[in-house]
């Protein structure tokens, strides 16, 4: 799928920002080495320091997998990251007993597996297996395996939330945001594996968040779910800054879906697949209702958190990867359709990043900020989270119908 030729100078066609972008990668990946940990990586203070000792499996599988791109990017002394990423996840993090991953090295203080984190395992070993590296196409057969015998619902066309350490109880809740992690999963998965079976079940989870949910939803993608799939919509009204399970709608996944939709349009265009109209018509939606209710949504810059079914903002907080996400959408719609108001939003995006949510004196990028725009921490705590500034960076200029460790090792 060729890009449509804009008659506008784009910033998608600037060498200087092509450059600004590459030394931003440089700058977030050099910043996040320190997160090495003898049994994986662990989550940074704000001054780029080890904030837990004890490695996390999200940290992990985030990490491996941003180490991954930083060196298929050709930045060097990231592959040995990457290597220490796969053994740690074949190592404390997995669990030898049941199959499936711990949330923390050897299970301390642990006892569910939630889809959410196993579609990152499957993520990093994908990324880590485009490397080349040691030990990942053992990780990508286990995630594999996992993800087949415990998580896909054949008949639900989605992916089961969370069970216990033994696999023996599931979560009587369906959610969206392990559903969305696990598309990004499978586009990988079907890159690396060569198999369409990833795709099919891709189409087959957008179909049910996306077109039979959000589209019905004015554009605003439902979050939270029973066993049966029908909307939750007041869950954690009482815990609304929830970081993983928030209440209402959440802007940032709406971009991220976007983008999402356009990724396996172009997938499934590459390999002679049908894809249908509504993956773009949605991508369009989703995006400019994001845009149009949570932009400024309180009368400051920035996108707030959360909003109410009313688009009223309830978290006001600004998060880092939700401007990530909204930048990297913005540049797939921009280069699917070549249509200038694209254009408008990315730069609005990136000049809002660059003010507020860089952080030029301490390194990698504040992870959230106040409704004044002032660093802040009340649902996230220091830097731990490379993998969405990092993607935001590297994402415009790869191409749509590749994922992204196997667009940037075909660049060379």
């Amino acid at each position: 799928m060729e890009r449509p030729d804009p008659i506008f100078n784009s910033w998608l066609d600037s060498p200087a920002h092509r450059q600004w972008r590459l030394d931003e990668a440089w700058r977030l990946a050099r910043f996040a080495k320190t997160a090495r940990l003898d049994e994986g990586f662990g989550p940074l203070d704000d001054e780029g320091r080890l904030a837990d000792d004890r490695a996390q499996t999200l940290i992990t599988t985030r990490m491996t997998h941003s180490f991954a791109l930083a060196h298929l990017s050709g930045l060097p002394g990231f592959g040995p990251l990457v290597e220490h990423g796969v053994r740690a996840l074949l190592g404390t993090l997995r669990d030898q007993t049941h199959g499936g991953w711990f949330a923390q090295a050897q299970g301390e203080g642990d006892d569910g597996k939630a889809a959410y984190l196993h579609a990152f395992v499957a993520l990093a070993a994908s990324s880590a297996a485009v490397t080349g590296c040691v030990g990942a196409q053992a990780l990508l057969t286990e995630a594999v395996r996992v993800i087949d015998t415990h998580f896909w619902q054949e008949g639900e066309g989605a992916m089961a939330e969370a069970y216990d350490r033994t696999w023996s109880v599931p979560e009587a809740y369906r959610g969206a945001n392990s559903n969305m992690h696990s598309v990004e999963a499978f586009l990988a998965l079907a890159d690396v594996t060569g198999n369409p079976l990833w795709l099919e079940r891709a189409l087959r989870i957008c179909e049910r968040l996306i077109r039979d949910h959000a589209m019905n939803n004015r554009h605003r993608v439902i979050e939270h779910f029973d066993q049966h799939w029908q909307p939750r919509l007041d869950y954690n009204q009482a815990q609304p800054a929830d970081p993983f399970r928030p209440y209402g709608s959440t802007p940032g996944h709406a971009f991220e879906w976007a983008r999402l939709l356009l990724h396996l349009e172009g997938a499934l265009q590459r390999r002679g697949l049908d894809a249908p109209q509504w993956l773009l018509d949605a991508a369009r939606q989703l995006f400019a209702a994001a845009c149009d209710s949570a932009w400024a949504a309180d009368g400051a810059p920035g996108l707030v958190y959360t909003l109410d079914w009313q688009d009223q903002p309830v978290v006001r907080q600004r998060m880092h990867w939700v401007h990530a996400e909204a930048s990297a959408a913005a540049a797939a719609l921009l280069i699917r359709t070549g249509e200038r108001h694209y254009e408008d939003w990315y730069r609005r995006y990136w000049d809002f990043t660059e003010h507020y949510l860089i952080d030029r004196m301490q390194g990698s990028w504040y992870h959230e900020l106040d409704e004044q725009n002032r660093p802040s921490a009340q649902v996230w705590a220091g830097k731990p989270d490379l993998y969405h500034a990092l993607q935001a960076v590297l994402l415009p200029g790869l191409p749509l119908a590749v994922s992204i460790a196997s667009a940037l090792a075909a660049q060379g």
